[in-house]
């Protein structure tokens, strides 16, 4: 007797949806819906969030706390081995120091506006060093901030400060520094390196060349520092810029002054939403 039921095999193979696989997705093939991924899934968080402005601090990752600092010069006097450093490493402590009081107190001020459509966000790079000064100060004025941190081998991203659903971290440089500008208001420069440079130099090229049309407060903070990394007096005499572009940073040592100069700029200046890109 044939049995009348009938029987069916199970396909061993099922063919994957193309948005659930990640070996498509980590494909140089699918690399434009990457980068559409972290411009859509930031502006998410940030529509969510209601933050349209910020404030950027932008500096070294190897700078660290005065405490940590000085306790790392009692150790190396101890051992009698890397004292000079130590010592290099307390006297730029002042930096993050500084970074962490500016910070705090742009965010108690932006968090006393009466003005619904002024809250100015301090946001960072989200790791280690002036960055975590800056989230830091501002957490400090239980205040709201960023941290946008990128996939590095050697650093770690996202500090203890950063509130929480306002950490991301990015693959792509350029997408990370679009939303860097993108909601930036005014900027601090504190002493860094190759990324602090070429944050502050793509920020004035964008400003010379006009392809942003917002006034951007910049601070330049620390002269001993600068004084001697950048020259711009010396482009300008060349006649590689102009005198008038010296007008674009503000150079300053003071936290009251670097304060005072950005509140003031930032007060006047009627906002612009979102960006002010061309």
């Amino acid at each position: 007797m044939v049995n009348s039921k009938s029987t069916t095999t199970k396909h061993p193979y099922r063919a994957p949806k193309a948005y659930r696989n990640e070996e498509f997705l980590a494909s140089p093939d699918a690399r434009a819906l990457r980068i559409l991924a972290e411009y859509l899934e930031p502006m998410e968080r940030f529509e969510h969030f209601d933050i349209r402005d910020t404030v950027l601090f932008f500096g070294s990752a190897r700078l660290i706390a005065e405490d940590e600092a000085k306790a790392a010069l009692s150790a190396a006097e101890a051992a009698g081995d890397g004292v000079e450093a130590a010592r290099r490493q307390l006297e730029m402590s002042r930096y993050y120091e500084a970074t962490r009081e500016l910070a705090r107190r742009i965010t108690e001020w932006s968090k006393g506006l009466k003005d619904p459509d002024r809250r100015f966000v301090v946001c960072s790079g989200g790791g280690p060093g002036i960055m975590e000064a800056a989230n830091r100060g501002a957490s400090e004025a239980k205040g709201d901030n960023i941290g946008l941190g990128i996939s590095l081998p050697f650093e770690q991203s996202g500090n203890d400060f950063i509130t929480h659903r306002l950490a991301f971290e990015f693959h792509y440089f350029f997408m990370r520094k679009f939303w860097f500008l993108y909601m930036a208001k005014a900027m601090v420069i504190m002493p860094g390196g190759f990324g602090t440079l070429d944050e502050l130099f793509e920020t004035l090229t964008l400003v010379q060349t006009g392809k942003t049309t917002k006034r951007m407060p910049l601070v330049l903070f620390g002269n001993d520092f600068w004084d001697k990394v950048i020259d711009m007096e010396a482009m300008a005499d060349f006649g590689t810029i102009s005198h008038d572009d010296l007008d674009l940073v503000h150079r300053t040592d003071s936290v009251d002054d670097a304060f005072d100069y950005i509140t003031r700029e930032l007060s006047g200046e009627p906002l612009k939403h979102p960006g002010g890109y061309i």
